[in-house]
């Protein structure tokens, strides 16, 4: 019985979300071989998009703020987008200013005791933030897949 728990578990971890969002990203980018026919495709699940939109609020906005699937993207934005998100997750996002910091051993300064006692809070809001945008983006990826194959004629 508790085999069955763990896989259970195992199966719906963070680890495993992110598995399936860069296989399901690397499938894409295998498949569609010319990205330029991406190019002013429109996005027809837009249901997908106000799902993301309403349910995530900031979780689905890129750190400048924008929505990363808008009703007016094409289909080459998402695909550009997924293959950057998926080597964020690959490679980490540490830019510039943080790697620098990084070498040179510079610490954050810890948080008050106070703080503290909501990290748990915190770290379990992320993480079903964090889940429920993966598996929305692996999704967009499949679907981005399947809707290059159709616009090429290849049907399987």
């Amino acid at each position: 019985m508790m085999q069955i728990s763990e896989s259970y578990n195992q199966k719906n971890s963070l680890f495993n979300a992110m598995n399936r969002f860069i296989g399901a990203v690397n499938n894409m980018d295998q498949t569609v071989m010319v990205p330029s026919l991406l190019r002013d495709v429109p996005l027809d699940d837009t249901e997908d998009v106000k799902a993301v939109t309403a349910a995530n609020g900031s979780a689905a906005n890129g750190a400048n703020g924008s929505t990363y699937f808008h009703q007016d993207g094409d289909m080459y934005s998402s695909y550009v987008l997924l293959k950057s998100i998926r080597n964020d997750i690959e490679w980490g996002v540490l830019q510039g200013e943080e790697r620098r910091k990084e070498k040179a051993g510079v610490t954050e300064v810890s948080r008050p005791a106070a703080q503290d006692d909501d990290l748990e809070k915190e770290f379990h809001f992320h993480l079903n933030g964090l889940h429920a945008v993966l598996s929305k983006l692996t999704h967009k990826a499949n679907t981005l897949t399947t809707r290059y194959k159709e616009e090429i004629g290849c049907r399987n």
